[in-house]
């Protein structure tokens, strides 16, 4: 189980993976491996989190912690 909810705010915002690291401007494998809750560095989830259209100051929305 995914410890981050961006693959459910992903398809909320029907948003294909693809689309979602091209905003982010990282693989979509990324993509994949961040949705099945693998580690990412902080960049990386910030990158992912803005692509969403979630502010900043709301990243638990997206990656509890």
């Amino acid at each position: 189980m995914a410890n981050n909810r961006v693959k459910e705010i992903r398809e909320s915002l029907l948003m294909s993976k693809a689309e979602l690291a091209r905003k982010a401007g990282v693989s979509p494998l990324t993509v994949d491996r961040i949705e099945k809750g693998a580690p990412c560095r902080v960049a990386t989830r910030r990158k992912i989190i803005l692509a969403l259209g979630v502010d900043l100051a709301n990243k638990e929305d997206v990656f509890p912690e």
